[in-house]
């Protein structure tokens, strides 16, 4: 994905640092915010996965880091939830001043509780989308429980969060109180998803639940059987952000297409994440990718995967018209293909014994009512498809840089 550094300022002045990450035609359909969960960053790696999908389907993703955490300047043992709505509100602001103003905001966890209170504040939000996040925002109290008495008596103490150790002062729990969770959200009038593990130990299932009986319509539930807490697995957070780019399509004003490509035209985009690679075809989003016996991830069809799809489709449209213009009874069209690479039998570079030729096995089932002679004829035209022509063809690929 393409990702740029983004700074702007909170409302105390000072700097906060994000990632501006846009699909691979560059031209979003619409903008996104996310807000992590308490303590974490931008860069966590389901927040970049999450964002990759949402980039997939065209949309374009904000993700940074609240005052005092990451990259971004403050004291954390300063900051509270409100700060945090604050920084949003910022973060949102910023979008709309130097890129478009965004209709769909994602939290996760105690991010999830923010987005739930911040989103009413922001007109352009469309959307909203919560993962794994706390009906009551106080919920985050139990992970710094061993230091709540030293807290209370002292007004401040040092508590280990995640492995790390981060200074909560009185007033952060104090702020936390304020919120009344059911009028919030119960008026919070957008299309609302809410995604939540029935496994998660760290904010029970039982919160998406009220959050679901205290939320209007439109509203949605999707269940992230067998996920912990932070998504770790790099298959549930890819997950997470497919399916809600999927739902969030309906409520979203979406950019038509000015022609960002022109006709036949393909951009191809393969960044830091191993053979990850994505594609945009007009306005299309795809993916390709290689097996994991090579070094890939096994998330998108390899780059052969894809020639096979190019011939295979022509094939079947190329029978389609035919049968459609011959008035053949033809219900549908299915090709099965593979590719290997086999020795070549009649080599005209004889002292090259070793020479193979790519092989490509295309089976053709005809469904329908028709005729041997239909059938023969049909499968003559398969041999006349465009793509088939054109692999069959001399073919001249030239390559230079651009800036």
């Amino acid at each position: 994905m393409k990702s740029i550094k983004v700074k702007f300022q909170n409302s105390e002045g000072q700097t906060l640092s994000g990632r501006l990450e846009f699909p691979v035609s560059q031209k979003p359909k619409a903008y996104a915010l996310f807000a992590h969960c308490f303590t974490c960053s931008k860069n966590l790696t389901a927040v970049r996965n999450i964002s990759r999908g949402l980039n997939q389907n065209g949309l374009a993703v904000l993700r940074f880091d609240f005052t005092g955490l990451g990259d971004s300047e403050g004291d954390f043992a300063d900051t509270n939830f409100s700060s945090n709505l604050g920084d949003l509100e910022k973060a949102a602001e910023y979008l709309s001043e130097n890129y478009a103003a965004p209709q769909l905001i994602i939290g996760h966890s105690l991010g999830g509780a923010a987005v739930l209170r911040v989103a009413s504040r922001i007109n352009s939000i469309e959307a909203v989308a919560t993962i794994g996040a706390p009906f009551d925002p106080p919920h985050v109290k139990k992970l710094f429980v061993d230091g709540i008495d030293e807290i209370e008596e002292k007004g401040e103490a040092k508590v280990s969060i995640g492995g790390r150790p981060f200074k909560i002062k009185k007033q952060l729990i104090d702020d936390l109180e304020k919120y009344d969770s059911a009028d919030e959200i119960k008026n919070l009038k957008k299309a609302l998803m809410i995604m939540h593990s029935p496994q998660d130990s760290t904010v029970g299932i039982n919160n998406a639940a009220e959050i679901y009986g205290a939320a209007m319509h439109p509203k949605s539930f999707v269940s992230l059987d067998g996920a912990d807490h932070l998504l770790s697995d790099e298959q549930d957070s890819h997950y997470v952000g497919q399916v809600i780019a999927s739902w969030a399509v309906r409520y979203l004003n979406l950019k038509t297409s000015e022609n960002i490509k022109a006709m036949g035209q393909v951009t191809v985009r393969t960044g830091k994440d191993g053979f990850y690679t994505e594609i945009a075809a007009g306005d299309h989003q795809l993916i390709a990718d290689e097996p994991e016996s090579v070094g890939g991830t096994e998330l998108g069809p390899t780059p052969y995967d894809y020639l096979l799809t190019a011939l295979g489709t022509c094939t079947s449209m190329t029978l389609r018209m035919y049968a459609d213009r011959k008035e053949i009874e033809l219900d549908e069209a299915v090709v099965h293909l593979a590719h290997d690479k086999v020795h070549k039998e009649d080599c005209d570079d004889c002292e090259n014994k070793g020479s193979k030729i790519d092989k490509i096995e295309r089976k053709i089932e005809l469904h329908g009512d028709l005729t041997d002679e239909q059938r023969k004829r049909m499968l003559e035209i398969a041999d006349k498809c465009p793509v088939h022509k054109t692999l069959h063809s001399e073919i001249l690929v030239e390559s230079k840089l651009v800036d």
